[in-house]
């Protein structure tokens, strides 16, 4: 049996096939490379290049190579273009996770992790959020995804299978053994995108919004390591196995660090002083994200061991540097 990783190509599903493989599991990416990268996935791992809406090829690859369990990371994910292009984001997130989930059912997999957002929260009235507050999604991306949870929980009560979703917060760093990171060329995560400022691969770096209700104006974010994320899924994956219930956990750390705070850390890791530019806030940004943590640990029995944000500084700067020597090889 195999456990099947869409999107396993892109950021945070490599570092997922890392974490599998490196307990040796049987894995198979899914990935049609449209923004993840086929020298991502090891060779230990088998790469199937394709879309997850097309049931054909799922469910071909579900069959040939015995999928017990899916992991579905593959998904657009920038929340000022999902406000731009919301058909766009709809059709990616929601329509095709329900074509995959068909082929799921059809093809008698087991378990499902389903990668969600903290998008789904919207503005949320209290910090840190829970995860039983009231959903209230304020962009098309939340919105997408939280259709998409109600839709496997549905499929879930109706066709037996069980799932995990995790609702993530604000995911960064790269693998502390320097195989995996964030390599989109447009990427907009801020800890990416400052520590390409940092390293002269960008003129400076935008903020967006300095009058939110946070104490520095700027937005807050709970940022968690992906590799700690990684292994939440790994938790998930394990709490399926042993007969779990089905379970929706925030992915965080419980604690959050404005942009402005964030920038600091990487101009003090990185050593350098890049420009910084002031802009008005952008559509669809709530003021603070942070997670309430407790359940994830309580339940699964995850415990982090990279929370600490110049840590994440340090290993993001790191695979920045290597990705640049690797795209001017």
């Amino acid at each position: 049996m195999a456990i099947l990783v869409s999107g396993g190509a892109g950021y945070i599903g490599s570092h997922m096939v890392l974490e599998l493989l490196d307990r040796g599991e049987k894995v198979v990416v899914l990935d049609d490379l449209s923004t993840g990268f086929w020298w991502a996935v090891p060779q230990e791992a088998t790469l199937v290049r394709g879309d997850m809406g097309d049931q054909a090829l799922v469910e071909r690859t579900i069959a040939e190579h015995d999928i017990s369990e899916i992991a579905h990371f593959a998904a657009k994910i920038v929340v000022p273009d999902s406000v731009s292009d919301p058909l766009g984001y709809y059709h990616n997130n929601t329509v095709k996770t329900r074509a995959l989930l068909e082929s799921a059912v059809r093809g008698g997999v087991k378990h499902v992790i389903f990668s969600s957002t903290a998008a789904v929260y919207g503005e949320p009235p209290v910090s840190p959020v829970p995860e039983e507050i009231a959903l209230n999604p304020i962009n098309p991306y939340g919105r997408s995804k939280l259709m998409s949870e109600w839709m496997l929980g549905d499929v879930a009560r109706a066709h037996g299978l069980t799932y995990v979703a995790l609702r993530y917060f604000n995911v960064a760093g790269a693998d502390p053994r320097g195989r995996s990171g964030q390599s989109s060329t447009n990427a907009t995560h801020l800890i990416k995108v400052a520590s390409q400022a940092a390293l002269g691969q960008r003129a400076g770096l935008e903020i967006f919004g300095t009058d939110y209700p946070t104490p520095d104006g700027t937005c807050v974010r709970d940022y968690i390591h992906v590799t700690d994320l990684a292994r939440a899924h790994l938790a998930a994956l394990d709490h399926l196995r042993a007969g779990g219930e089905n379970l929706t956990l925030n992915c965080g750390y419980g604690r959050g660090y404005s942009v402005k705070e964030v920038v600091e850390v990487v101009k003090e890791v990185s050593g350098v002083d890049f420009p910084v530019k002031l802009s008005p806030r952008r559509a669809g940004d709530p003021a603070a994200l942070v997670a309430k943590a407790d359940r994830i640990r309580n339940e699964l029995g995850w415990q982090p061991e990279h929370d600490d944000l110049t840590e994440i500084v340090t290993q993001a700067l790191a695979w920045e540097e290597s990705l640049r020597k690797r795209n001017a090889s």
